[in-house]
Formats: structure tokens, C-alpha cells, sequence
């Protein structure tokens, strides 16, 4: 079965009932934290768990040395996926809401745990849900707590340490999920330094979508990451974003590609610019 998993808005309306069916409503705004919440109050898709960025899908910031989104200590995250009713076998669908950027760094987590089959993205996020005018619940499911176990994969990852060493070896292939002008440094309306690391190429996130938000044909994604690669190879590919969360959308989009999960570094920029004496392109 692929690691990376799309399901259509009516697809997943007919499994709903599925008793081993887990969803969790990933929706945030970074520039605004508590929107998530909000909206999963107001409506969300019936029988969804909330699972917002900052408190369950992100560790504790440490100013100075972490990024703004550091990966959680996993059994933490242990914890959280159990208390959402999740068991090793659950079928789990994640949504946000349409970009899939949210969603996609639960899809990363799950998968940094062990769980890589029967985790499925909803392509077009919330907003196809409400397009094709299917049912909303405003209610928050019954607590059932599952039997989740997962251990972390840290070779999935690489540390700013690691891709410092690295940055000068050609067959490094480096990726920044980040929009352009962020990428070239004409704007940074987050972090305080602005610019990319040094050899990196802009892949931005949205860039795996079509005009609708639905995630582009997996032909069509793979020629997109032929260029970026040319002729190396996609074992050491390096995704990373702003704070190690768009980041995972490339590595999505990779999988849905046909190629393998690649490497995060989940730090990303806003980790990278915390010692001044990393490079700065």
C-alpha cells in the first residue's frame, strides 16, 4: 500500500460509519492560533477528532535554539493519537482546510512513528467537503481512548548539524517549501532573518496543487521533482519550510510521486537562523 494516500470528499462521506475510522480536523492559521479551534467549534467533518498544530503536532519552543514548530517528544504524541481513539490498524483520515499543509505534517508524524498505511489526506481539505455540500457536526465525538504504539524513525529526519556538513556535497538535493519571495528574501513576515539556506532550490507547497486546491496527478508531481532532482538521487533529498511544517507537503507530494519518504529537517529556517554563524543565501 503507498505511504502517501488521497480520498475524495465523497468517498470518505460513504465510510463515515466505518467502525475503525479515525478523523482529525488539522485546520490552523499561523497568524492566528486559536482559529482552528474556532472553526473545528463551529462545524467540522461528523465523527472528527481537533488536532491543532501548536499544542499536539509541535514540542515545546526553546527561544534561541529551536524552531517555531519543533516535532514533539513522541510519546507525547503517543499520547495524543491514543486519546483520539487511534489504534495501530485505524484507517485515518486527515484534513485542513483545502491547501493540505496542516494535515500533511500529521501524515509526517504518523509516518515518523511507524504508522504508514491506511492514512489517507482528504484532497481539497474541508472546503471540498463544504463545496459538495456534505454533512457538518458541531459536536465533539465520545472520548475512546486506542491502543496507538509507535516508535520514532529519526532516520526520517536530519539535524541542522547534519545538513551543515552536507551543504557543499553534490549529491545533496535541498528543498524550500516556502513561496519565492520568502525564499529569495524580498519578504519575511515571520521570522527575523530573511533568505534561504545556502544551495537550496524553492519547491513551493502550493505548487503541488491545482487551480481547484486538489492535489495535482501523480505524473504530473513527478515531473515537477524530476527537475528539481535532475540527475541525483531522491534518497538525499532534504525537505524543509519555514518551521518544518509546509516542508511535509513536499514529502507528500513526493510519495504520491512514486518516490521514497524522504528526509526533513524539521528545524527548518527558523531554527537555522537562531546561530549566526549557520550560512545565509
Amino acid at each position: 500500500m503507498p505511504i502517501a494516500q488521497l480520498i475524495s470528499p465523497e468517498h470518505l462521506s460513504k465510510r463515515l460509519q466505518q467502525s475503525g475510522l479515525r478523523i482529525l480536523d488539522c485546520r490552523f492559521a499561523l497568524d492566528d492560533a486559536g482559529y482552528g479551534r474556532r472553526s473545528y467549534a463551529e462545524a467540522h467533518i461528523p465523527g472528527a477528532r481537533y488536532a491543532d498544530l501548536e499544542r499536539d503536532l509541535s514540542g515545546e519552543i526553546v527561544p534561541g535554539v529551536t524552531g517555531r514548530h519543533p516535532l514533539p517528544r513522541p510519546q507525547d504524541l503517543v499520547e495524543k493519537f491514543r486519546n483520539w481513539g487511534l489504534h495501530n490498524d485505524s484507517d485515518i483520515v486527515l484534513y485542513d482546510d483545502g491547501p493540505g499543509a496542516f494535515a500533511a505534517r500529521a501524515w509526517w508524524l504518523l509516518a515518523w512513528l511507524g504508522k504508514r498505511d491506511g492514512v489517507y489526506l482528504l484532497d481539497g481539505g474541508f472546503k471540498a467537503w463544504r463545496e459538495a455540500g456534505l454533512s457538518l457536526d458541531a459536536s465533539v465525538p465520545a472520548d475512546r481512548v486506542g491502543s496507538f504504539s509507535g516508535h520514532p524513525d529519526d532516520s526520517l529526519i536530519i539535524e541542522a548539524a547534519q545538513l551543515s556538513n552536507r551543504l557543499e556535497t553534490p549529491e545533496l538535493t535541498l528543498i524550500d517549501a516556502r513561496a519565492l519571495p520568502r525564499f529569495l528574501g524580498e519578504v519575511e513576515p515571520i521570522d527575523p532573518v530573511a533568505g534561504h539556506i545556502p544551495g537550496a532550490s524553492c519547491a513551493p507547497f502550493t505548487e503541488n496543487l491545482d487551480a481547484t486546491g486538489r492535489f495535482l496527478q501523480s505524473d504530473q508531481l513527478r515531473s515537477r521533482f524530476d527537475q528539481l532532482l535532475t540527475d541525483r538521487s531522491p534518497e538525499s533529498l532534504v525537505a524543509y519550510c519555514g518551521s518544518g511544517v509546509t516542508a511535509c507537503h513536499n514529502l507528500f507530494a513526493l510519495c504520491l510521486a512514486g518516490y521514497p519518504l524522504a528526509k526533513l529537517y524539521p528545524g527548518s529556517w527558523s531554527e537555522w537562523i537562531t546561530d549566526s554563524q549557520r550560512p545565509v543565501a
